[in-house]
């Protein structure tokens, strides 16, 4: 899972930034840098949620899942925004990146609800 990644609209805090280049962090399986093509100082990492948060499964609507071009769940991978701090790294696990597995077309949702934080220590 590598190569262009197009959001339908800009990430939260990342207006005007749609295009983005997704790479594998050497040596770390599931972890990610996803690159702004536009403003290539830009950089979030992301990791793969089934590879570091196997219980993580955030409901997607029909609508979701559209909006990027699929019609089911199992056309969507899911990413999570990580941050490093003196506490170690987390994850925002209240607003998944859902990118179509194929055309790379994404999109990143505010989940409805508590049911998930929008800071959860990785590696607890």
């Amino acid at each position: 899972m590598t190569g262009l990644v197009t959001f339908i609209a800009p990430p939260p805090g990342l207006s005007p930034l749609v295009d983005f280049d997704l790479e594998p962090v050497a040596e770390a399986d599931g972890l990610y840098t996803l690159r702004s093509l536009e403003a290539p100082e830009i950089r979030l990492f992301v990791i793969d949620a089934p590879v570091y948060l196997p219980d993580y499964n955030p409901e997607m609507s029909v609508q979701q899942l559209e909006s990027i071009g699929a019609t089911e769940t199992s056309e969507v991978r899911v990413l999570v925004v990580t941050t490093l701090s003196d506490g170690g790294p987390s994850a925002n696990l209240m607003a998944p990146i859902l990118m179509h597995a194929t055309s790379g077309e994404a999109t990143q949702v505010i989940l409805d609800g508590d049911d998930w934080p929008l800071r959860m220590q990785l590696g607890a």
